[in-house]
């Protein structure tokens, strides 16, 4: 699980890189004149508006998942401390089973 928060970090944070990248660009760009480049560039800032929105809705989404899940670890530990020491005993014996193999 958490391999898969840092993969998730990753990407979002790659993702504002290019967002911001691309504000770079186009605020670098405004000297360029013509229609067909005014109405690419206003398309691309309506693409780039929207990607910001979808990033922004992502991170809102996989933020409350995670709470939802830890919420959720934390009441079935609450709920079941016995099951919940032999799973973790469990996956300590599978883990020290599987390290020592490889050396």
């Amino acid at each position: 699980m958490n391999s898969m928060n840092s993969h998730k970090e990753k990407l979002m944070h790659d993702l504002n890189l290019v967002i911001r990248d691309a504000e770079e660009l186009l605020k670098n760009s405004e000297q360029q004149t013509g229609e067909g480049f005014k109405s690419a560039k206003a398309k691309f800032e309506s693409t780039l508006r929207n990607a910001k929105a979808e990033v922004a809705r992502v991170e809102d989404i996989v933020i409350n998942r995670t709470k939802e899940a830890a919420h959720a670890t934390d009441v079935y530990v609450k709920e079941n401390p016995w099951q919940s020491a032999g799973i973790a005993a469990g996956v300590g014996l599978l883990i020290g089973l599987l390290i020592s193999r490889s050396k």
